[in-house]
């Protein structure tokens, strides 16, 4: 089972890919596009090229796994744009509002971490 909790590093393509790939072809995009390791731990997040479909591949230490959410109706919204650079990254709850066709940079959740002062 994937488990994503609020540490995992989440990776997001900009530009979209060839969903004719699978494990082997996304892995390579890990490691020439987005210049990470696929076997890190990390949730590596991708779409198809009318935004109808994403697909997701995480390593759990024991194999791989790849998921594919295709939309009914419609395309995902919101996808990061290229700015230059091949990824961006997103917190868990972002993802999970992400996976259900949602804008994650309109969610409103604490930050991370935020320091905490001595009382006075």
């Amino acid at each position: 089972m994937i488990q994503v909790s609020a540490g995992t590093r989440i990776l997001v393509a900009v530009k979209p890919a060839d969903f004719r790939k699978g494990i082997d072809g996304i892995a390579r995009l890990c490691r020439e596009v987005l210049q990470s390791d696929p076997f890190s731990g990390s949730i590596f997040v991708f779409r198809n090229g009318r935004g109808t479909a994403i697909k997701l591949l995480f390593y759990d230490g024991q194999g791989f796994w790849l998921a594919h959410k295709r939309l009914s109706k419609g395309k995902f919204p919101c996808w990061p744009s290229d700015g230059g650079r091949s990824a961006t990254a997103l917190q868990a709850h972002q993802l999970q509002v992400l996976v259900f066709a949602g804008d994650p940079y309109a969610t409103r959740a604490a930050p991370m971490w935020r320091p905490v002062s001595a009382a006075r």
